[in-house]
Parts: structure tokens; sequence; C-alpha cells
């Protein structure tokens, strides 16, 4: 974790409890360090924060002029920030996709002319602050009702009214700015079908024309995610309009962290409607077993370091017939409850907890770390990467300059594979590995059944080859601790089926699956 700026006064003590988490969650999707993720955040804090301050001071006397929310103010900052380190000579701290991005067409768009820049964020900008604020602390940020109306001062019983009066003023705005858009002739003469097939309550369906405009006019469909606030396209037009590169990450991983914090998970039964309280206890439970299955994999490994050598021939024995069951795409079987080897206990642990969570799949976030995403720790995204190296990772291998031993066999790894969002044709998901011993490196690997494809990674550096895929440990978070975990997520594409990975090893060597 990066040291913490000191507030010197109430209203930056104020700022900094609204904002600095958020501002560090960007700044660490923009670096390629902790540090320099840190160092980001301090830079854009301090640059909103001065025109917190300017506006503050603009209204003192007399003048009124429209600007964002102090949360909005500090994340442009961070975007604003990023462009500056790259014009000096900073850009290697910065992420290359993010790089890139700076210097296209696509960031001038924030900084040009106003009726030129993003729909979503010329009309936040026109709302009154505690509107815009209402809409993003619910429709990005993810806060439940009862934390939006303590940070805005509403009734509670209120929020869901004022916020449905706010989505609709939202929609009048951008029509209105949407039309004031400078556009070519095809994109103005659709302006008017656009407004039409978007108002609350029409049920005319999107001609096909329109469709297929909006398929190839990035401006146009942004406009029609904007026009239709209740269609769910609305978060994503927000977080693209006023942050820009790596908005729907920095949507996605907001709403995760908002999740754990509150300790509810998604889970089937939420999204039948479910109490959140059904939730909440089933979290609880996935959270006992894990724990149970943490403990009962610590003494797996302290029983395997005491056994004597002759017991090896059986575990060899039990490995070649998990490895057939995965090469059958199926996973290995339990052991039996009976077996009086302390591998059956294991297993019936970690079968307890997969059976656990598949009654609420998406419960799965968190469950090893209330914290699931620590703020500070980079985003890395790479083309390429090493393939596992079978001097060096196979079997027993070990590291011949601190004489450790390779991580190998299923009961010294656990690896849990949590698809924490999905649509259309892409996904999120996150990996947590548990390991009995120490490292000083990392390469995860395994196969998509389904042709999936890795789009982006943070935490790690990626390399896909066919159906098979390798990441590898960044610089800043190689170093893993015995029974210590280590984690990344991903963004990927999927095409008719998006089952479950298989045949996970971890520096070359078979892990089980939570």
């Amino acid at each position: 974790m990066p040291d913490l700026p000191s507030p010197k006064d109430a209203t930056e003590a104020a700022l900094f409890s609204e904002c600095w988490d958020a501002v560090l969650s960007y700044a660490d999707l923009c670096t390629a360090g902790s540090g320099a993720a840190g160092q980001l955040a301090t830079e854009a804090f301090a640059a909103g924060l001065r025109e917190v301050r300017a506006a503050e001071a603009g209204a003192s006397r007399g003048r009124r002029t429209p600007r964002l929310p102090a949360i909005l103010l500090t994340l442009t900052a961070v975007r604003a920030t990023t462009a500056s380190w790259e014009a000096g000579g900073l850009g290697d701290r910065l992420d290359p996709d993010l790089r890139l991005w700076l210097n296209s067409d696509k960031a001038a768009r924030y900084t040009g002319s106003p009726p030129h820049r993003p729909l979503a964020l010329r009309t936040l900008r026109d709302l009154q602050e505690p509107d815009a604020a209402l809409l993003w602390l619910a429709e990005v940020e993810a806060l439940p009702s009862t934390v939006v109306a303590r940070r805005l001062g509403l009734d509670p019983a209120r929020v869901s009214e004022e916020l449905d009066q706010v989505r609709a003023l939202f929609r009048d705005r951008c029509r209105r700015s949407h039309l004031d858009t400078p556009m070519d002739a095809e994109c103005r003469g659709y302006a008017g079908l656009l407004d039409a097939v978007t108002r609350p309550g029409s049920a005319a369906e999107t001609p096909e024309d329109l469709s297929r405009h909006l398929a190839t006019c990035e401006g146009c469909a942004q406009a029609a995610a904007c026009l239709r606030p209740h269609g769910g396209g609305l978060p994503t037009a927000l977080a693209g309009g006023v942050i820009g590169w790596g908005g729907l990450a920095y949507l996605e991983r907001r709403r995760r962290d908002a999740e754990v914090r509150l300790g509810t998970h998604r889970s089937a039964a939420a999204d039948m409607g479910g109490e959140p309280q059904e939730g909440a206890a089933r979290a609880r439970v996935v959270r006992g077993g894990l724990l149970a299955a943490a403990v009962a994999l610590s003494g797996l490994a302290l029983a395997v370091s005491m056994m004597p050598f002759g017991s090896s021939a059986n575990d060899a024995e039990r490995g070649d017939d998990s490895r057939r069951q995965v090469a059958g795409g199926r996973p290995p079987p339990a052991p039996p409850a009976a077996d009086p080897m302390p591998s059956a206990s294991v297993a019936a642990s970690v079968s307890a907890v997969h059976e656990s969570s598949a009654s609420g799949a998406a419960t799965r976030s968190g469950r090893e770390n209330p914290d699931p995403e620590p703020q500070g720790t980079a985003s890395a995204t790479a083309d390429g990467g090493e393939s596992p190296d079978p001097a060096t990772d196979g079997p027993g291998a070990g590291d011949p300059a601190t004489g450790r031993q390779g991580n190998g066999g299923t009961g010294v790894c656990r690896v849990d594979y949590d698809l924490t969002n999905q649509w259309t044709d892409g996904f999120e998901a996150k990996v947590t590995v548990t390991t009995a011993r120490s490292l000083d490196t990392w390469r995860v690997a395994w196969s998509f059944p389904d042709g999936q494809q890795v789009d982006q990674m943070w935490d790690a550096t990626v390399a896909q080859n066919g159906s098979r895929v390798n990441a590898t440990a960044a610089e800043y978070n190689k170093s893993v601790p015995a029974n210590g975990t280590l984690s990344f997520g991903f963004l990927g594409t999927w095409n008719g089926r998006n089952s479950t990975p298989y045949d996970f090893t971890l520096n070359g060597h078979s892990c089980a699956t939570a």
C-alpha cells in the first residue's frame, strides 16, 4: 500500500473520505506498478482538491458555474495527470494500452471543444451537482440507497424516487445535448428516430437500418445508451464518458468492491429477486467452508512433509488417476470419506465447499479475502508471455538460486476460478491460487474448453496459445509466502458457451480446483 496523504483541514478530510478509494482504484488500472499507482493517485487527488477549492471560492464570490461532483473531478484529474506524465517523459510508468489511447483521437475528445466531448460528460456537467452525484454513486459506484442517502444528506426512503427523477432529467438533457452535437448528415437523419425508440414506455422496436448505424457509429451508440437510462447500458456510458480509457474495468472493479464491503454477493436467488440477507447468509456459509478447507490444506502440507518415503507410490497412483480424469474433460472425483489418508479429508472439505458455492455461484467473489482487489496493486497488460519450461517447471523442479523445490501436487496448491460478470460476448473473471509453499515467482496456466480468448489482464502478464493460457507474475507480486494467495483478473470473449476452464497448474504442477 502506498503512503496515504494526510488531510490538512476539514474540506480535504471530507474529500479524502469520499474520493480517495475511487482515485486509487482508477490510478491502479492506469499504471504499471504499485508505487506508480500511489504516486499517480496522490498527484491526481491534489489536482482534484485544487479544482474543488477553486469552485468553492467562486461560489463564495457569487459566481455559480456548473461543475462536476468532487468524485468525478478527482477521477478526471487522474486522466489529466496521466496525460501530463506521458508528455513529461514518465510514460514508462503507465499501462501500455493507456499510452496508446492517450496519443489517439479518442483522448483528444476529452480536452477538445465542449460540443465534441462525450455526451455523458457534457450532460453530467449540465446537471445540478447533487443530481450528478446521485446518478454516479448509484449507477457506477453501485452503492446501496442507505449509503447514498448518508453521503448526500437525503431521506433514505426517497432515494429511489429521486433517482428515477434524476434519470428522467438526465435523459432530457442528453436529448437536447445530442441534438446540439455537430453531426454528419447520416447521424442527423437518425437523431429523431433514435429519440423516438428510446423514449420511456415506448414499445417501438429499433428499425434494422438504425440498428446497423448504431453498430458502426460510436457517438450515436453512446447517445442511445444515455437516452435509455433504464436499458442497462447507462453505467457503462457514464463510466466511459467521464473516465475514458479503462472505464469498463473501473466500473466492474467498483461494483465488485462494493459487494465485498457489504458482504453480499451475486447469487441465483438475488438475480431472481431474493432478499439480500439470504445472499449474505450464503456468503458466510461459503467463507466458513473455505476457512475449513484452508485449515485442512495446511494440515495436509504438514502431513505430506512428515510422510515416510514409501507412501509416494500411492500418491503417484492417485495423481495418475486424477490426470486421466482431467484428460477426459471431467474433474477427478473426491476420495471416499472413510479413506484414512489425510488427502481424503482435504478433498472432502474442498468438495463440500464446491457444493455450497454451486447453490449460489456468484457468491464466490471475495470469499478468500474480505478485500479481493487490494488497492495499490498495479494493472499490467502484455501481448506476450513465456510458455512453461519443462526444465524448470516440470514435476519436482526447483529454483537453483534458492534451493526451493517446485510447487507440485494438487495437495499443495488450490485454484478458485471466479466468473464475476458475463455479457453477450464477453466476461470478466478472477483467479485466486492458494499455495502451501513460498514462491519466488509464479506462472499459472489453464485450458479453455470452448475457445474463449483473454483480451486484457491485470496483476499478471498473459500469453495465450490456442486454448492454453499462461499468466505470469508481475514484478511487484511475484513473491508469495507459504500458505499465501496470489490473484489476478482478466477480461475475455466467448462464443456459444463459456464453460469453466480446466487443467490449472502452478509453475507446471497440477492444482486442485475449489
